[in-house]
């Protein structure tokens, strides 16, 4: 971060503003809304300043800038049109150790007027640093379209009743849900109707029956009395571009309390989740598990049985290789509360970023998923299954054994001109597509081998990358026979 995101209390704080005129106004009007006591200095200030800045509290000052008007000021932002004037502001201030604002001028300024998003007490702030001030207003655009304006008197009933749920319900976690129950459901849904008084009267009643159902089961057992109960979410990452995900493997992902990760979930997906949850990494490689299933499963349970919030975040979709179906099972046998999110599995994000259609009325109209590997380890040898010319297939952890794959096809009977396609980082920035046929690919990959994680299309529409491409890096001929000319 090239600056850091902090928010200031400037309540009856005192703040000059050089300069009287547009860019001036704007900024007297951020600051004179977050109760600053602001000061006008300017040869010249326009009407509308003074009509805003009609307080008592407020000082306009008709005259030329000094530094003596410097004393005192906990901020300065210089809005005047005299580059001189700006650069003499700044190193007055400079001297003074007074954070100074020069207004468009990145260099001159210790700190940046973000694009605000006012729901107040939620008050968001986006930043470009000053690169794209533009792109800066758009995002706040979009989020103002995003958040409803009840979100403002949403937060401040939250606080209103603050005290209340404290001393009601005892444990950090089960506050936490608690508020999460109300902000997701009826409660936020009657404030953005405008229903503010409904809106507070569910939120007692919601606090009220969890209270009482924390005080049954104080009686009936005290030891577990307050003890919340947790639940597992088995989250699709997708191929690991974050804007693959789901809205509601986000949404799951900001409420887990820990989340076990696999090595396919890319750093961008990961800081997603909720910042403050404990975050344990589980991969698996092809042959090489950080962490066996078994005790995966096993960790997911108790963390669940302690109360906590889990996400189980893999790579792909959980269902398509991703061991998903087996984890559930442990969930259900020890009767902890799940729930299974889909994601883009890396054959559809292959499929999509690399412009070859799984199935097309020309050249396939089936696809097959098929893994490399067995459950035991053992390489997936069924290939007599695999020699429709019309079905498109897709083999996941294949790379390794490229030689014998496209040599088991070929010998079952599929034509060794098929077509054939490695999709190496999916929908990355490091994308890198090479295709051939079963009978050169693995001279190519030799000549020029791609990084994992990587997969394998095998088919007729496999040769339509060659037109349909519009992402990444293709590796043609031309970079294979000069990669062979450099190795000589």
């Amino acid at each position: 971060m090239n600056t850091f995101p902090l928010f200031f209390k400037f309540t009856d704080q005192p703040i000059l503003i050089v300069g009287g005129g547009e860019v001036a106004q704007r900024k007297a009007d951020l600051l004179s809304r977050a109760g600053a006591h602001i000061t006008i200095v300017a040869p010249q200030i326009s009407n509308e300043i003074r009509e805003l800045l009609g307080e008592d509290k407020h000082s306009l000052i008709t005259a030329a800038y000094d530094k003596k008007y410097l004393a005192g000021k906990r901020i300065v932002i210089a809005g005047t049109d005299d580059e001189a004037l700006n650069h003499q502001v700044h190193a007055d201030c400079q001297a003074l150790n007074i954070p100074v604002n020069v207004v468009d001028t990145p260099p001159l300024c210790d700190f940046i007027f973000p694009a605000i998003v006012d729901r107040s007490p939620i008050v968001i702030g986006i930043s470009s640093n000053g690169k794209a001030p533009v792109l800066a207003r758009l995002t706040r655009a979009r989020l103002e379209t995003l958040i409803p304006q009840g979100y403002g008197k949403l937060a401040k009933l939250a606080g209103d009743m603050r005290d209340d749920v404290k001393s009601k319900i005892p444990t950090l976690t089960g506050r936490r849900q608690f508020w999460e129950k109300a902000f997701e459901g009826k409660v936020s849904e009657l404030m953005f109707a405008g229903r503010i008084s409904d809106a507070e009267q569910a939120l007692k009643q919601q606090l009220e029956q969890t209270h009482q159902q924390l005080s049954n089961k104080h009686n009936d057992d005290e030891q577990t009395s307050t003890k919340p109960v947790g639940e597992v979410y088995i989250v699709g990452a997708g191929p690991g571009d974050p804007e693959l995900l789901t809205f509601k493997a986000l949404r799951l992902m900001q409420q887990a309390d820990i989340v076990y990760y696999d090595a396919l979930v890319s750093d961008e997906v990961l800081d997603l989740c909720r910042r403050d949850a404990d975050k344990v990494f589980v991969g698996k490689k092809r042959s090489n598990h950080a962490v066996a299933q078994q005790n995966i499963n096993q960790m997911m349970i108790d963390a669940a049985n302690s109360g906590k919030r889990v996400v189980r975040l893999k790579g792909g979709d959980p269902f398509v290789f991703g061991r998903g179906g087996e984890e559930i099972q442990a969930m259900r046998a020890a009767n902890i509360p799940y729930q299974v999110v889909p994601g883009i599995t890396a054959a559809n994000a292959a499929a999509c970023y690399t412009g070859i259609p799984l199935t097309h009325r020309d050249h396939a109209q089936s696809v097959r998923f098929v893994t490399g590997f067995l459950k035991s380890g053992e390489p997936n040898q069924g290939f007599d299954s695999l020699t429709n010319p019309n079905e498109t297939i897709v083999f996941y952890m294949g790379l390794h054994s490229l030689e014998r794959l496209t040599t088991g096809l070929m010998t079952a009977g599929r034509d060794k001109d098929t077509p054939i396609a490695i999709v190496s980082h999916a929908s990355l920035p490091t994308q890198q597509v090479m295709t051939g046929t079963l009978s050169d690919i693995v001279a190519k990959h030799e000549a020029n081998p791609l990084p994992t994680p990587a997969l394998l299309i095998v088919g007729e529409v496999a040769k339509l990358h060659d037109t349909l491409a519009w992402y990444g890096e293709h590796i043609s001929d031309t970079d294979q026979q000069a990669h062979a000319l450099n190795m000589v």
